[in-house]
Formats: structure tokens, sequence, C-alpha cells
């Protein structure tokens, strides 16, 4: 037994040499009997009423219009050359393709398009070819008192009569009535505005010109004689101007005439006395003029922040971090063109949920004029804390447009960005940088001094080069020297904390606070871990009653339909890609788990905690068909991030 205990430890030492976190013996395992066991285990448990509707669905699908075919991929799958790149051929779906026939929003009234319509418009017939029902009970209709889905929700056979009427509930209905839960949404006619760039950005304009180089896009190209005389305009009202003046004075003198000839001047009232108090001519607020960044304050020091996570940071997650103690939270990555324009899913990005006290939202650009005009539109028309400036984003798309880590490097132009932000803000500005674009040429430091003379509210750091991406650990000594050069403006630290131990080493590097980014992707409550000082061994089930609830967010949030339901299931399916990751506390040889290491093949403690551990796209798929019912036909799903792994 001791030689055996022995072999287990060496064992043990070795995987964890190799980066393989350290887990006890008897639960590991190997490749082939881990996926064994996995397929044989979930066969059994497959309920009867799960197969029925399975073969209804199927036989439903074959009855109808064949569905079109899955996007070919550009790559042969039994090609075994490695291909570059990530994202490559990727299979997309619409989700719009997963319903064959949707039932017209016209409903009773006539439609628009009369017998050009694609869609239902007998109720009965729509109801005959709509996919099965997948729970008993709506969120939506039990939450809200009525699902505005109606009809096409997925859940509807608890909210619909046999006359296909649907059901409301008005005691809960008058909760909701004057509450907007979720807010920060593009309304139709600033859309509209916004494509016919009829929007005003009266103050970007005043700032943008103070640049020499400045021309405004919205003057006539052709100016000719309306030029002119608005210059002889000008010219006259100085001279009468001056004249006016000139008489005020020879009445002060007592001069009224001049050769005996009698002068008539305006009669002059007396000068009212200022409603504040002045300073020599000027008024105190002249004297002392606040920077916008003071306007509103917001308190960030010690607090835990939840990066924004492009693709999973999405409103639905960032409502799971709340429930589990996440401070400060930040949108998605959104392109200012993009919001210029109106696009409605980039503003999206933007939505921000009543439960996220603290909220703000990044914004991505390269050029003043563009990112002072997204400020202005989002100061003007959301409901944010802060504006964060993403100066860190590694990916080629931004950076070789000269955004993203490009700015570190253009620093004139960082320059008038962060103050023509700061100019047309009412709220903090913040910034977002990586150490640096080249791996071993940091110039973080020397960037933070100038930020903190253009205005900046708050500095997060990663603690990495573009280069580096994620192949090293981040350099908290060299964000702790940042700190104490940014001090007194707040710096927080980012990079590989996925425990409580992890934080507390984070914090003592004299940082103003910390930010999460794959530790909340891969445990979400690490913010409970954190602010109670615990190594939290949860459950599979626990884990379980997350992810549904990150479900039920994810209907309201995209809807109870097909579309809704599928569009949800991508999102849970993408993070689920990184929830994998992690291992339960009660397997390990050695707690905390570090962020670089690899889990190897082990056997949960029950069967829900093995499939939870799989790496496998197929049994993140049977996760989520546990709360959102079975795939559709020919559905295929591979993970946005390093996408070429999961072959």
């Amino acid at each position: 037994m001791e030689a055996a205990a022995d072999d287990s430890a060496a064992k043990g030492t070795d995987v964890a040499a190799k980066g393989e976190a350290a887990i006890k013996p008897e639960f590991l395992t190997t490749k082939d009997k881990f996926h064994t066991f996995i397929d044989a285990k979930y066969e059994v448990c497959q309920p009867d009423d799960t197969n029925e509707n399975n073969d209804t669905n199927n036989e439903t699908k074959e009855s109808s219009v064949e569905e079109p075919q899955v996007k070919k991929l550009k790559w042969d799958p039994e090609d075994k050359k490695r291909l570059r790149g990530q994202n490559k051929s990727r299979p997309h779906r619409k989700p719009t393709m997963y319903e064959e026939k949707p039932l017209c929003v016209s409903g009773n009234r006539k439609c628009f398009y009369g017998d050009k319509c694609k869609f239902h418009h007998v109720v009965a017939d729509y109801m005959a070819s709509k996919p099965p029902d997948i729970g008993d009970s709506c969120h939506l209709f039990d939450t809200f008192g009525k699902c505005q889905y109606g009809l096409s929700c997925r859940f509807g056979k608890t909210h619909t009569t046999a006359d296909f009427q649907t059901l409301e509930k008005a005691d809960v209905m008058k909760t909701y009535e004057n509450r907007t839960p979720v807010k920060n949404s593009l309304t139709k006619d600033l859309q509209n505005s916004l494509r016919k760039r009829q929007v005003s950005f009266k103050k970007s304009e005043d700032y943008l010109k103070t640049f020499s180089n400045y021309k405004d896009k919205t003057e006539p190209k052709s100016k000719g004689r309306l030029l002119f005389f608005f210059y002889f305009y000008t010219k006259m009202k100085q001279l009468f101007n001056f004249m006016s003046h000139f008489q005020v004075l020879m009445c002060k003198i007592g001069k009224a005439s001049v050769k005996g000839i009698e002068v008539d001047f305006p009669k002059i009232s007396p000068e009212k006395p200022p409603a504040i108090k002045t300073a020599g001519p000027l008024t105190d607020v002249d004297v002392v003029r606040l920077r916008s960044c003071e306007k509103k304050q917001v308190d960030f020091r010690d607090k835990l922040y939840l990066a924004p996570l492009t693709t999973c940071g999405n409103l639905p997650f960032r409502r799971v971090c709340k429930r589990f103690g996440a401070d400060i939270t930040c949108g998605e990555m959104a392109m200012c063109t993009n919001l210029l324009q109106g696009q409605q899913s980039e503003w999206a990005l933007l939505k921000r949920h009543e439960s996220e006290d603290i909220f703000g939202v990044q914004v991505e650009g390269c050029f003043p004029d563009t990112m002072t005009r997204c400020a202005e539109l989002i100061n003007n028309h959301a409901q944010v804390d802060f504006v964060d400036i993403n100066s860190g984003c590694p990916i080629d798309l931004v950076y070789k447009k000269g955004g993203g880590c490009g700015l570190m490097a253009r620093t004139r132009k960082f320059e008038q960005i962060v103050k023509g932000m700061n100019y047309v803000l009412d709220v903090p500005l913040t910034v977002k940088i990586r150490t640096g674009v080249h791996e071993k040429s940091n110039i973080a430091h020397k960037l933070i001094p100038e930020l903190k003379n253009w205005g900046v509210s708050m500095i997060t750091l990663h603690g990495r080069s573009r280069e580096q991406r994620y192949t090293k650990l981040a350099d908290w000594d060299y964000i702790n020297t940042c700190a104490e050069l940014a001090s007194p403006v707040p710096l927080f630290g980012n990079g590989d904390i996925l425990s409580y131990e992890d934080a507390v080493k984070a914090k003592d590097t004299g940082v103003s606070g910390i930010m999460i980014a794959r530790g909340a992707l891969i445990k979400p409550w690490i913010f409970t871990e954190i602010k109670e000082s615990r190594h939290w061994d949860i459950s599979s089930t626990e884990r379980l009653d997350m992810l549904k609830d990150f479900t039920n967010f994810g209907l309201e949030h995209w809807g109870s339909d097909t579309r809704g339901v599928e569009k949800t299931r991508n999102f849970l399916l993408e993070w689920l890609s990184f929830m994998c990751r992690y291992i339960p506390v009660g397997l390990l040889e050695r707690v905390p788990q570090k962020i670089n290491e690899r889990p190897p093949y082990y056997m949960g403690r029950n069967y829900l905690e093995s499939l939870m551990a799989s790496q496998n796209v197929g049994d993140w798929v049977r996760i989520s068909e546990m709360l959102l019912g079975p795939v559709p036909k020919n559905f295929n799903f591979l993970p946005k991030h390093k996408a070429n792994s999961y072959k």
C-alpha cells in the first residue's frame, strides 16, 4: 500500500510538472474510459418521453419541407493538416432557419404582402407545424404575467387555451407596470435619425474645431456666395458692436455733443448685479471649471470588476455574476462606427439590467472624431455610470486599423480621443490597456503618466502584451510598478485570477482593485469565494441550477420562441466551452486550481459532475438539451475560441 501511495504521489508530481492539475488518483481515468462511461450512462439516463418527443419531431420534419443544407466547411475534416488562425470555417447557421415557416406578425389583420407572404396566416396550420414544446412552464409567463411571444413561444402550452388564445396574470403584470428591467435600448426614432445623419453632435463639433486640419463633414461642398455674405455679415456686426461701445464711452465722459451738434444716444439701463459672486470680470464658474469626469463620481476602489468579455459577457451572464457578488459590470466591446450607424446588433451590447448598479460600456475606435461623437451619443441616449476605451484588444481586425492595442503606440491620436471624450461626457472615462504590443517591450509605464494628465478616472492594466495573448502568466510585478505610477488615479489589475488566494496576492501588489475575465467564465462563483475568503466545493446540482438561471435570463433577453431558444443555446455552449475547465475542489490534491493548469481526464463524484468535465462538444450539447430541449436537425456547433482545436 505504501508503494502504491508513493507511485500515486509520484504520478501526481509528474502530472503537475506537465502543466496538468494534480487530481486525487482515485478519480483519474483515461480518455477512452471516460467517454465510454459518459456515452453509456447518457443512453441509460434518457427518459422515454424524450425519445417520443424526438420521434415526433423527426416525423414532423420529414413530412414537412426539407430543411436547408448545413453550410459547407472550407476544409476537409479528414485532412490532418493543421489550419492556421482561429474561427476558420466555423459552421454558421441563422436561428431563423430552425423554424421552417413562422407565424406572420400581421395576425388576423390583412397582411401587407398579400399572397406573396411566406409566413403562416392560419393559426391552426402554424400550431400543427410548430416544433413541440420544451417544458411545462414558461419563465416569461410566470415572471412577468404575460409572454410577449404568444403562440410562437416554445413553452406556450402553459399560457395558451384550446382555441389558441393567450392567457395573462393581471396581478403579476401590475408589479412590472412602471418598471423597465432592461435599459439602453435603441429606439426606432433614434435609429432613423442616425441613419439619416440627423443627430446633432454640438459638443463634439466644438471640440473637433480646435484641430487645425479638421473639416466639418456637414458643410456643403460649394460655399460660393453663402460664405461671402456670412463674412460680410460678421464684419458688419463687429463694426456695429464697436460703435455701440464708443457711444457708451462718450456718454460716460459726458461728451454727448461734438461741435454743437447734438447726438441722440440710446438710453442705457443701469447694470444689474450678477446672479452669482464674481471675481473681477469673470464668474466663479468660469474661473474654476469642472472636468467632465468630475461631474459624476464613481467609487471604483476595492471593487470586484467583471471584465467586458466578447461573446460570453452578455447580459444574462452578467446577471449570473451579479448574483454571485460582482460589483462592477461592463458591456461587451462595441465598435463606435457601428453605434453611430444605428446598428441594432451593436446597440444590444449597451443594454443594462436593473440589477447592474455600477455599469459601464466599452467602445473601440481609432479616430478622434468618431470616438468623440460616439461618446456624446452614449452620454445623451444611454444610462451608464462610466465609459471605457478599449486600447487592449489584440485581434488583428481591430489592431491593423489602429484601434485596440494599436492606440498605445499612437499617443497623439490617443490623447485627442481621451480629451475629446472627456469633453463631451458627464460620467467618468476609463481606459483598459495591456503592458504593450511586443512581448519584451513594455510601454504601459510610459503611457500611464500621460493618461493621468489627460483626465482619465481609472486605468485597467492586463499584465500581458499583445504578442503574448495567453501563452504566459500575467506579470503582476510590472502591474505593481504601474500602480505606483498611476497613484492617485485608481489602477485595476487583470490576469490569471481563479481563486481567492490569487485575488489576495493581487491586492497585495498595491492595485486599487482587480478585474476578473476568464476566471469568471470558468467559475462565476469566484466573486463569492473572494468576498468570503473560501474555496467553494460547489456541487454539480448547484452548477446545473446556475445554468438554468442563465437559460431563463437568456429567454428573457433573446426570446422564448424558436429563434430565441436557439440563440440562448449557442451562447450557453460558448460558456460551457470555458466552464468545462473547472475542477471540483474535492477532487484536487493541491488547492487551489491554477488557471494555466489543464484538467486531465477524471471521473466526477456523480454522473453530472463527470459530464460537466467533458471537453467534447457533443457533451456540452447534451447539457443544453437538459435545459432547452433537443437540438434541431442538422445542428452543429464549434466554440468561437480556438475553434480548430475541437475537430
